[in-house]
């Protein structure tokens, strides 16, 4: 005990710069299987914000940036007097909250139904089905949703039989933005239980033991032991959704929507994406997607410091 007492004194005793030295040689192998990853973080995340530049010029794709005109926020204050960006805006945060309203709870309660299963071999069978989803690409998701509520589709077909009129699911602009929450958590939810299920498994086992020995429910055990447990986690998905709020899910629109529905379901991230390529406005695209990036820097920054203050729990 003595001598890892003076080990470890001599330890501090070292300047710091040396002790961090001694940590990455006694752990080289760790930092060196870190490499590949920096250098895919510095290749495709660091090197390409360099082109943010353009969103400040009058970006000429043949003159490239060094013979491109600065203009300075003109393009920012293009952007903020867009009438059709202030809708686009309004649709990409009221898809956004629909989204976290219905869909970031369910995980959650899927879990805590899936944790409570005692059959073994059902619970396997139900999380291969729930998570399968996930793997399936939006191309093909919308295909199936397509011929699912097309005119000939199925639904409509049993609307029509149970005496109902014919719904137009994907030109009705009341109904497009909830096919996009259904779509969407049919294809995630079974995903995003993982996290919350590997949470629930680091609860210890004996608090559950000690509320059932005291007589408590299911529901008390999963409001004062299951939920808490998971807090934690809950806090971080939490703060990283809010992060994407303006993202609003852009691969699942591209795919889904249609020119009828533009009002109610172009987003930043389409918005973006037709400006961009289908014009060639590239400055104005770009200056589009930095106002995406710092709304969600500053989202995830405001919900990091408020959990941290009303619930306890942060990231940093």
């Amino acid at each position: 005990m003595e001598r890892a007492g003076v080990a470890v004194q001599a330890e501090i005793g070292k300047p710091k710069k040396q002790r961090t030295i001694m940590k990455i040689l006694k752990d080289w192998d760790l930092y060196l299987m870190l490499i590949p990853g920096l250098i895919f973080l510095l290749i495709f995340k660091y090197t390409p914000m360099y082109g943010l530049i353009i969103a400040f010029m009058d970006f000429n794709i043949f003159r490239g940036i060094s013979g491109s005109e600065w203009v300075g926020f003109k393009h920012f204050e293009s952007l903020f007097t867009n009438a059709q960006f202030i809708n686009v805006l309004t649709n990409t945060v009221l898809i956004s909250l629909y989204k976290l309203i219905f869909l970031f709870p369910a995980p959650i309660i899927v879990a805590i139904l899936m944790n409570e299963i005692m059959n073994m071999t059902f619970k396997r069978s139900v999380q291969s089905i729930i998570y399968l989803p996930h793997f399936i690409s939006w191309v093909i998701i919308s295909g199936l949703f397509i011929n699912l509520l097309s005119m000939n589709g199925i639904v409509n077909s049993m609307l029509v039989w149970l005496g109902f009129e014919r719904i137009m699911f994907f030109m009705d602009q009341s109904l497009f933005r909830s096919i996009l929450v259904f779509t969407d958590g049919w294809k995630e939810i079974g995903w995003g239980t993982i996290v919350y299920l590997a949470a629930i498994t680091s609860i210890d086992p004996q608090q559950y033991e000690a509320a059932t020995i005291d007589g408590a429910s299911k529901f008390r055990q999963i409001w004062h032991i299951t939920l808490p447990g998971m807090a934690p986690v809950i806090v971080l998905m939490l703060i990283l959704r809010l992060g994407n709020v303006l993202e609003a899910g852009t691969e699942q629109i591209l795919v889904m929507y249609n020119p009828i529905v533009y009002d109610v379901a172009d987003v930043i991230g389409t918005f973006v994406y037709r400006i961009g390529l289908g014009t060639g406005d590239y400055s104005f695209s770009t200056a589009v997607g930095l106002f995406d990036s710092v709304v969600g820097l500053i989202l995830i920054v405001t919900g990091n410091h408020l959990c941290r203050k009303y619930l306890g729990r942060s990231i940093w």
